[in-house]
């Protein structure tokens, strides 16, 4: 179901309502929804992904990444969620992948060490190069 990056975050592909509850037993506090609304037929909305989150007890955040790749908006909004996150994260988008590009962008700006972070990524099975320009040193 889920890729675990760290201690603290988990990636996976489109979750959908009914697997908010499972998300919560399995320890998450917190969700973000990194997919944009209509990217394919018969994915949840938004609005249905917040609202089963938040009956499950989650908090939630939609920081949608599309085609155009990574914008400094969703950056800003990422470290936000990341910093008021009260526990475990689980990131969810079509693969995972874009959450992890996500995740490591925001952790980067977060002090996190980008060569860390990559290997985190890697273990994990994602690639961090398209947006190792977008997290510093290291």
């Amino acid at each position: 179901m889920f890729r675990t990056l760290d201690a603290e975050t988990a990636v996976a592909g489109q979750l959908m309502p009914e697997d908010m509850q499972a998300v919560a037993d399995a320890g998450y506090r917190t969700v973000i929804n990194n997919r944009p609304d209509g990217e394919e037929a018969g994915q949840p909305t938004t609005e249905e992904m917040k609202r089963a989150a938040e009956a499950a007890g989650l908090g939630y955040h939609a920081i949608p990444m599309g085609q155009a790749g990574i914008s400094q908006a969703m950056i800003d909004d990422s470290v936000a969620a990341f910093r008021k996150a009260k526990g475990p994260v689980m990131a969810f988008c079509r693969s995972g992948t874009r959450s992890t590009l996500l995740w490591a962008v925001a952790r980067s700006r977060l002090g996190d060490d980008p060569a860390a972070l990559a290997a985190k990524a890697g273990g994990a099975g994602y690639d961090l190069s398209p947006v190792r320009g977008l997290m510093g040193p290291g």
